[in-house]
């Protein structure tokens, strides 16, 4: 029989298939689109179709993972999204076909979506019992994809083209996988916290109001996901457009511990409308400035605040017991994601400054959404067993899970 292997070889493995997964399987597209622009004649707005095929995909592939719990157990479906990820980045530049592009981003959307729920469920299951920061270094790992992916560009944006920035991210991809390839994933059914709990009190209203915070994000959030890089190119020619998106990378893959020490002293929905308006600025900021040093700030507050809004987003609807949380908002922020490059596309004729301001005020009205849900929230769900100084008490409660699952991939205080 083998030894158990470390937690954070763990970590580690699960890390590297979300970085090949999201951090350059699902968001190359970003630092590329603009080179695709300039080099292979794609209009903006076709630029917006592509990312919408790749976000409907993601959308198929989370709920396959959803409907079809055997797949998030399966060796065989991680490997295999792995090498059908690494294949439909390599045959990118293969063609010149728009609707044949459409379908190659449709299917890396379904494979990104594959190694993200065999990925997470993995580190819930494994890694259940162990410190909570753990996790939340395995998630950075999609930060780390985008800083990968953004120093590739970086280094073959003066000598290669559009197709070798696609055949390069395949490498990337490829050399990732071969780091994942060990991952061990879930082994057993979780347990079902479905059914809702006869004792909890009515938690519709603010989940209510999570659900169109979170809605919204999706929308607001992919709009810069996808075109900031370019949007910068247009303003700050050079380095500083992938330049930015090495910043957004670094920010993302250590954003986990941030919010987790700050989770140690305010409530999630506190932090979760902080890290919104936050994020608003950041979107805001090179529509509205058109200085280098905008851009790079706007990739620190933009790449710090995503990855955050998620975990507190999910963290939260498992602190208030609604049956099947995790579900319902991933399926709110995935169509907000389709929905968000269609609802920019017609301001794309007149560059991306008009499209990121829409993006901002969208987050502006998640954020509003998540000031309602702070209007007497139940902290009192979670009975706390010890005693706190009354500065603290109201985070500590907040801190606990009201139910296992997604809070292992939020990292709190355990205190």
């Amino acid at each position: 029989m083998s030894t158990p292997s470390s937690p954070w070889t763990h970590v580690a493995r699960a890390a590297a298939a979300l970085a090949a997964g999201m951090g350059v399987g699902r968001f190359v597209y970003t630092p590329i689109l603009p080179l695709m622009h300039t080099q292979a004649g794609l209009s903006a707005g076709t630029g917006a179709d592509l990312a919408t095929a790749n976000y409907v995909g993601y959308l198929v592939g989370a709920l396959a993972g959803i409907l079809l719990p055997s797949l998030v157990r399966s060796r065989a479906v991680l490997r295999g999204s792995l090498l059908a990820l690494t294949a439909t980045l390599a045959a990118m530049p293969v063609t010149h076909s728009t609707a044949m592009w459409a379908v190659l981003r449709l299917l890396a959307g379904v494979a990104s979506a594959l190694v993200f729920v065999v990925a997470a469920s993995s580190l819930l299951h494994h890694l259940r019992g162990h410190p909570a920061h753990l996790p939340g270094w395995a998630i950075g790992g999609v930060g780390a994809g985008i800083a990968l992916s953004g120093l590739l560009l970086l280094a073959l944006r003066s000598v290669a083209d559009w197709r070798v920035a696609w055949w390069a991210s395949a490498a990337l991809t490829a050399l990732l996988t071969v780091g994942a390839w060990s991952l061990r994933p879930e082994t057993a059914a979780a347990a079902s916290s479905g059914k809702p709990d006869s004792t909890a009190p009515r938690t519709h209203r603010w989940f209510g109001a999570l659900l169109v915070s979170y809605s919204l994000e999706g929308i607001g959030y992919i709009v810069a996901g996808t075109f900031l890089v370019a949007a910068i190119g247009q303003g700050s020619p050079g380095w500083v457009g992938n330049g930015s998106w090495v910043l957004v990378g670094l920010a993302a893959a250590a954003s986990p511990t941030l919010w987790a020490r700050l989770g140690r002293r305010w409530s999630r929905p506190a932090l979760l409308l902080a890290a919104l308006v936050v994020q608003a600025v950041g979107i805001a900021l090179p529509a509205l400035i058109g200085s280098a040093a905008a851009a790079l700030v706007s990739a620190v507050l933009f790449g710090g605040t995503f990855l955050g809004i998620s975990m507190l987003a999910l963290a939260t609807g498992a602190h208030l017991r609604f049956p099947r949380s995790v579900a319902l908002l991933t399926a709110g922020y995935s169509v907000g994601q389709i929905l968000g490059p269609l609802t920019v596309a017609p301001l794309l004729h007149h560059g991306y400054q008009r499209a990121l301001l829409t993006a901002a005020l969208v987050v502006l009205a998640a954020a509003a959404a998540a000031a309602v849900l702070r209007i007497g929230f139940p902290h009192h769900m979670v009975v706390v067993r010890h005693t706190a100084p009354p500065r603290q008490r109201e985070s500590s409660e907040e801190a606990r899970p009201a139910e296992a699952g997604p809070d292992a991939l939020a990292p709190h205080s355990a205190n």
